[in-house]
């Protein structure tokens, strides 16, 4: 019998948006669970994992050779998007990275995204980075979840191709919703209050430092700054 893959609350958020029938490629694979996952459970029939270091290629691999999934699932080895034929994939996912990485990797790979219907993915952090990109990028902001499991709190982002858009006219407003994101402000769940409010703490000890210091016309400028943001992630957080 073969040995079940089980994905951790984080990755079954993802694997909960990725549609049924696409061909994944999966980025930064982790021993491909994700694309081990899909196949095993019949979601999809034919994935790509993608690593950019020799090691995690082969420890994804032989987690592809333990399942018996070899005929499915491409492990390649290559940077970002590069691991990508043009037109090959309809669904990305991305996780587990910096926000400023993910739109990194996008944007470098452009090229391979003709046939991308969906794009799934889950900063740790910085996700702002990924919503601006999404936003320039002519892909509209679908779907957005939040999760909190081991004491970190990740989000989890979904994009479409689309004109439409899910953010305000108003240029402070949309400046909000890019940084604590569309949807999430409008549910607010525990998670989402979590990770606000543990990020004003962050900011709050910032100021004490800043304070002790020589007050510069410059430095009370960022301090005012750093307040408007602060009250503003309390705000959210309550």
């Amino acid at each position: 019998m073969q040995e079940q893959v089980t994905l951790d609350r984080r990755l079954k958020q993802v694997v909960d948006f990725i549609p049924k029938g696409s061909v994944v490629a999966d980025i930064g694979s982790d021993h491909a669970y994700v694309p081990c996952y899909l196949v095993q459970q019949g979601i999809v029939d034919r994935a790509i994992a993608g690593e950019v270091n020799r090691g995690p290629m082969e420890a994804a691999k032989a987690q592809v050779a333990l399942i018996g999934a070899t005929g499915n699932i491409d492990v390649r080895l290559g940077d970002g998007l590069a691991v990508l034929k043009e037109d090959e994939a309809t669904c990305i996912s991305i996780c587990g990275m910096g926000g400023s990485l993910i739109r990194s990797i996008l944007e470098s790979g452009r090229d391979k995204l003709g046939a991308v219907e969906r794009l799934v993915l889950q900063p740790n952090v910085d996700g702002q980075h990924v919503r601006e990109w999404l936003l320039d990028a002519g892909f509209v902001l679908v779907a957005e979840s939040i999760v909190e499991e081991n004491d970190k709190v990740y989000e989890i982002l979904v994009g479409e191709r689309g004109t439409e858009t899910c953010y305000s006219m108003d240029d402070t407003e949309r400046m909000w919703q890019l940084m604590f994101g569309p949807y999430l402000l409008k549910t607010r769940p525990e998670a989402f209050k979590l990770k606000w409010g543990r990020e004003a703490d962050k900011l709050d000890y910032v100021l004490g430092q800043m304070a002790a210091g020589a007050q510069t016309e410059a430095l009370i400028r960022k301090q005012e700054e750093f307040k408007t943001l602060r009250d503003k992630m309390r705000e959210v957080s309550n």
